[in-house]
């Protein structure tokens, strides 16, 4: 492996990625530069500096990944040295309050 993995998106993630810049412009885009920078370069967390994770019983498809950057989450799958990108949210403010 070179360890550079090449990364696409959903239509449903792309959706997403677009409602959630409407009312977070600019740091949607530098949470989805940094998601695609980590995800290139360590999508399985190799080198144990990311807050990604295996979800359980999550069959292929439905993003078996987690990548939590702050309040962003982003859910991806791993073919071979390819990322795929399905799901990104927001959790609330007061989550862990």
């Amino acid at each position: 492996m070179n360890g550079s993995f090449d990364v696409r998106t959903t239509a449903r993630f792309d959706r997403l990625l677009k409602k959630l810049a409407i009312r977070h412009r600019q740091e949607a885009g530098v949470m989805f530069a940094q998601a695609l920078s980590i995800l290139a370069a360590d999508p399985h967390n190799r080198t144990r500096q990311h807050h990604i994770k295996k979800l359980e019983d999550v069959p292929p498809g439905d993003g078996q990944y987690r990548l939590k950057l702050g309040r962003w989450r982003f859910r991806f799958d791993v073919v071979d040295q390819v990322v795929i990108l399905s799901y990104c949210g927001l959790r609330r403010e007061d989550t862990y309050r």
